[in-house]
């Protein structure tokens, strides 16, 4: 009985890790939290919707989020850009109706769909020999943790790419650790590395605020200096997209006129409301197989009623993603005690997996009483 626990165990674990990997953390960075395993890794557009989305295959948002290295030669080079690692254009149309298909985020829907004409138009007058002014596709998305700026900014690489307005439309993920070195000179050459690889594609730089810290023998300055010259060097094909908190954005864009000069598009990013964390919710439900009962959602639902009022302090999407988990320990838990085991019972979430996540109580507690 001990070996058939452990075995029931192993695989509820294996099931949550690759969940995790494969499903969950696809919600973006920014909508489930970081979901590779290094930021400064190219990850390869899809062409379908993201983990927000209503359903259907939504959830292989970069097509299963592969994560695209470069290979090196064997002598030991610079590393090389693969023809296989560029993915295929996508219809705007299919693009325009995943972007529908999200939930929440109806103001950012509205400027990316703006954006999306823009660049539509642009293109089709550069094609036709017409004279266009200069645009630029550079962007500053603010907003809390897990509002959906990393899957958006993904969304936006692969748009840009299907007009022909990048090369590659992949999503190069970095932060300050992956621009700023700790020694004079350094910086430059570790920037110029990620922007290099980022050519043909967004660079998105989370956190952003952070290169402009007023401390003494700070090198984020130097970060900032390398990346403005590379806009302006690969302005045809590069697109770099700065996230953060608003108002520390807004400080960040004020650190520097070059800042303020090549980023003129800002997108907020607001927090979800509690109707729509549970919508992801029961979404990631269904796309793991996995079936609430009655009494569950409606603890579920209360739950997220509860969170709802302060969704920033919560985590957002970010914050559904680490309930989810939780209900998924708690079934675990429960199966790992039972004699035998149906497939509607690893499907099954009940109230007291809720109970026991969210509150540490058993069924029948109130969880109002809950520390």
């Amino acid at each position: 009985m001990a070996d058939k626990k452990d075995e029931i165990i192993s695989m509820q674990l294996d099931l949550i890790r690759k969940m995790t990997e494969n499903n969950i953390k696809r919600l973006s960075d920014d909508i489930w939290g970081p979901s590779r395993s290094s930021k400064n890794t190219p990850v390869a557009p899809a062409p379908t919707a993201d983990n927000t989305s209503r359903g259907t295959s939504s959830d292989t948002k970069a097509p299963d989020e592969k994560l695209i290295k470069a290979s090196s030669g064997g002598d030991g080079g610079a590393p090389t850009k693969a023809e296989d690692d560029i993915p295929p254009k996508e219809d705007i149309a299919d693009l325009k109706a995943e972007l529908d298909s999200y939930i929440g985020l109806e103001e950012v829907k509205k400027e990316v769909k703006n954006l999306i004409n823009m660049a539509t138009v642009y293109k089709l007058r550069r094609d036709n020999d017409l004279p266009n002014t200069d645009i630029s596709l550079h962007m500053v998305f603010s907003g809390n943790p897990g509002t959906g700026k990393t899957m958006i900014a993904r969304f936006m690489a692969r748009v840009y790419h299907s007009l022909g307005l990048l090369s590659e439309g992949k999503l190069i993920e970095v932060d300050r650790s992956g621009l700023v070195a700790g020694y004079i000179g350094q910086t430059a050459i570790k920037t110029a590395k990620v922007l290099e690889d980022a050519k043909g594609s967004v660079l998105f730089i989370d956190e952003a605020y952070t290169l402009t810290s007023k401390t003494e023998n700070d090198f984020g300055f130097e970060a900032v200096d390398t990346i403005l010259k590379s806009m302006e060097d690969n302005r045809d094909d590069l697109v770099v997209i700065v996230a953060g908190y608003i108002e520390l954005m807004e400080e960040f864009i004020d650190s520097n006129p070059g800042l303020r000069s090549r980023f003129n598009k800002y997108v907020d990013f607001k927090d979800y409301t509690a109707e729509e964390m549970f919508d992801i919710f029961k979404l990631n439900c269904k796309k793991a197989c996995y079936v609430l009962d009655e009494d569950a959602e409606g603890e579920v639902k209360s739950y997220f009623e509860a969170v709802g009022e302060a969704a920033g302090e919560f985590g957002n999407a970010r914050g559904v993603r680490n309930t989810f988990e939780k209900l998924l320990t708690e079934q675990a838990n429960r199966i790992a005690e039972m004699e035998t085991v149906s497939r509607d019972d690893l499907m099954k979430i009940t109230k007291a997996d809720v109970l026991a996540a969210l509150y540490e109580k058993e069924d029948g507690e109130d969880p109002a009483e809950a520390e």
